[in-house]
């Protein structure tokens, strides 16, 4: 049967259409280096899902779980353009954002909170002004990033920081000696402290070690046992201590020649995307954490409460290890306003404790910071420069 021009034209019309709404849209490559099912990855999928939504249709993100970089590669990777963009935890690179680092080891700052206050939300409090800190108060953060060819447009935050072990580990006694893996200089001084040995390995290598007993403990936050798959190694829990949670990670690191190249209605989606994104993350461990824990103990593991010595004497090196912190960076990366940068964040991380007390819902505090954050950044200027 032969089909009139009549006929034809709005077919054609609607496929050509078609067509040149799909050569339109722009499709980057995103590199996480948590594996696939994983919550990052999860979060990642879905902040892919946010660009989309956000921008229309006009901009996708195509996400790679640990496949195109690991996590040791991320910063690279995304600097040399392997990657558009990516999951970049900082903590793997002292010398490269040493101002991001900097504010992100004043976590166990958390301990020094009494715990009605936080109420059960202090990641929340901490990935708000770790968010709001870089974009305004951290030039020197942004100007690590870009001395990277990167932009900043995304926080990530964990849950709060535990021992994860293959044997009991809860009092002072039973840290002597022991081989701890740590995701970052605070809580290597902390395992110092008490008289344990600090191993730094990436987040793919814990397993291994746990399995061989290469590491007798990883200080990581409790939905890694699912994460990482570190369930499967992992016999004894003691979430109390050392504390704090990891916020030295940009969720949305961009290459910034790619950045650059997106118009503002793209770069306002990812920046929008980017408020989910923060959200997300801390929102998901804190859920994770319970199953986690469920999970791992139904598997005969056991879980311990550090003894209040332990708690008490925590707290003081806490105190004291703020002064080392900046004394610390002060020498060997030369950051010089670290007393001014902890002063400013501890007065943002204050309000941000009151800010997520009403916060009852995912959606809620993607709103919160979108609307106190994200929504505040000029994106004809950001990252423009």
């Amino acid at each position: 049967m032969r089909l009139s021009l009549v006929v034809l034209r709005p077919i054609l019309l609607v496929v050509m259409f078609a067509g040149m709404a799909g050569a339109h849209a722009t499709t980057l490559r995103y590199a996480t280096g948590y594996p696939p099912g994983s919550l990052p990855a999860v979060a990642a999928e879905n902040y892919a899902k946010a660009v989309e939504k956000y921008s229309s249709g006009d901009l996708k993100l195509r996400v790679f779980a640990l496949s195109l970089l690991n996590a040791s590669e991320t910063s690279d990777g995304i600097r040399d353009g392997i990657a558009d963009g990516g999951y970049l935890l900082t903590v793997y690179f002292p010398a490269m954002y040493p101002h991001t680092n900097l504010v992100n080891e004043s976590a166990m700052q958390l301990l020094l909170f009494d715990e009605d206050e936080l109420n059960g939300k202090g990641a929340l409090a901490y990935e708000g002004a770790m968010t709001e800190f870089t974009f305004f108060n951290c030039p020197e953060c942004l100007e690590e990033y870009e001395k990277q060819k990167q932009v900043y447009t995304a926080n990530a935050a964990s849950s709060s920081y535990g021992l994860l072990c293959n044997k009991p580990v809860s009092n002072q006694e039973q840290l002597k000696g022991k081989r701890l893996r740590v995701a970052g200089s605070h809580w290597s001084r902390w395992s110092e402290h008490f008289g344990a040995t600090s191993m730094s390995l990436t987040i793919n290598d814990t397993l291994e070690a746990l399995h061989q007993g290469v590491i007798d403990c990883t200080i990581a936050s409790a939905p890694e046992l699912i994460n990482l798959g570190l369930i499967e190694a992992v016999s004894d829990i003691t979430m109390s201590v050392p504390g704090g949670v990891y916020a030295g990670a940009n969720a949305g690191s961009f290459n910034i020649d790619v950045w650059r190249k997106l118009d503002e209605k793209q770069r306002q989606a990812i920046l929008r995307a980017g408020a989910r994104f923060t959200a997300e993350t801390p929102w998901s461990y804190l859920q994770l954490e319970k199953e986690a824990l469920e999970k791992t103990e139904k598997k005969g593991a056991t879980l311990h409460q550090a003894s209040p010595d332990l708690m008490e004497a925590s707290r003081e090196f806490v105190k004291q290890d703020l002064n080392t912190i900046i004394d610390y960076y002060a020498k060997n990366h030369g950051v010089e306003r670290g007393e001014e940068m902890l002063d400013t964040f501890r007065g943002l991380l204050k309000k941000w404790v009151g800010l997520v007390q009403d916060v009852d819902s995912l959606d809620e505090l993607e709103t919160l910071y979108w609307n106190e954050v994200f929504s505040k950044v000029d994106v004809s200027s950001y990252g423009m420069k």
